[in-house]
């Protein structure tokens, strides 16, 4: 994501915001649904709810998402996600490119210190992309021979960094800008197949907002048929995303952001989770201070043990 410009920004109401240790079957955590076939994932049971965890490394270390266990010693996170590259535009050739700012390029570039650690205890690494006031976004693609052409260099970053898949995110694109097209119904469908062609095993996940939130169908093609996971992206809700083709392993309603949703909703978005049988609980904007008494309000809910730390 560009220098100063952050999702924390928004109003509230724009936002809305090791391996693995082996448990009994009633304990453990699900394993993450195959991603070749994400709308075909089996019902997730209680336990099986999976923490997703934004961060954004302009200004926090990616590599606290390691930090972070159940009381169990399992990893609380099972997605991170680095915050973000962004969707530029060049206007010379009227193309968009992937963009990496200095930070992001930081933790890209230096993965062994920074994306590695989180890996080895099993936790999914992506990266999220999202617009940059440029005119570009993965909502005006004006052809499918331009989807394609970006998600090859999507692809391309995935395996560069060994990453386990793209975020997107339909913000900051100011479409229009640089004489850019407007939102158009095929833009977004086009660019989630070519990915997931390109990508046949790894993580797609959609952040629920903007315009792509309302285009996720075209020509019979949805785009849930395509993508692992999609959830909410207003804070401090509980809002289920409207993406057909997804089950409710691979959904999110609840939604909070770390440094600002009380304790108190974070614990009850967690309780109607797990009572709803939803698959994903969304946080954003892991700090670099310990808060492992926040998040274990919602792990004491999610899963019924506090999470910890380690320095």
């Amino acid at each position: 994501m560009n220098v100063g410009t952050t999702r924390a920004a928004r109003p509230l109401a724009l936002c809305g915001t090791l391996l693995t240790l082996l448990f009994s079957a009633c304990q453990q955590k699900e394993d993450l649904p195959t991603p070749s076939a994400p709308a075909s994932a089996d019902a997730v049971g209680v336990t099986g709810t999976k923490t997703v965890c934004y961060v954004e490394v302009n200004n926090n270390n990616f590599s606290n998402v390691a930090k972070y266990s159940l009381s169990s010693g399992q990893p609380l996170f099972d997605i991170g996600i680095i915050f973000a590259a962004n969707i530029n535009y060049n206007t010379s050739t009227q193309k968009a490119t992937l963009f990496f700012n200095t930070q992001v390029s930081n933790v890209l570039t230096n993965r062994a210190t920074y994306i590695q650690p989180v890996q080895a205890r099993g936790t999914k690494v992506l990266l999220s992309v999202l617009g940059n006031h440029q005119g570009a976004g993965i909502s005006n693609f004006p052809s499918q021979a331009a989807a394609q052409e970006f998600a090859q260099q999507l692809a391309n970053a995935v395996n560069t960094y060994g990453l386990d898949g793209i975020d997107f995110d339909d913000e900051y694109a100011d479409y229009g800008t640089n004489g850019t097209g407007q939102p158009n119904s095929s833009s977004f469908v086009y660019l989630v197949t070519a990915l997931r062609q390109l990508l046949p095993d790894k993580i797609i996940s959609f952040y629920f907002y903007g315009p792509a939130a309302s285009r996720l169908s075209y020509n019979g093609v949805t785009v849930g048929s395509k993508v692992n996971y999609s959830w909410n992206a207003v804070y401090g809700t509980y809002s289920v995303p409207n993406v057909p083709g997804l089950a409710k392993a691979n959904l999110g309603p609840a939604a909070v952001q770390i440094t600002a949703t009380s304790s108190t909703t974070a614990a009850t978005l967690a309780t109607r989770t797990k009572t709803d049988g939803y698959g994903i609980y969304l946080t954003y904007d892991l700090p670099n201070t310990n808060s492992s008494t926040y998040l274990s309000s919602i792990s004491n809910a999610l899963y019924g043990k506090a999470t910890t730390y380690t320095p």
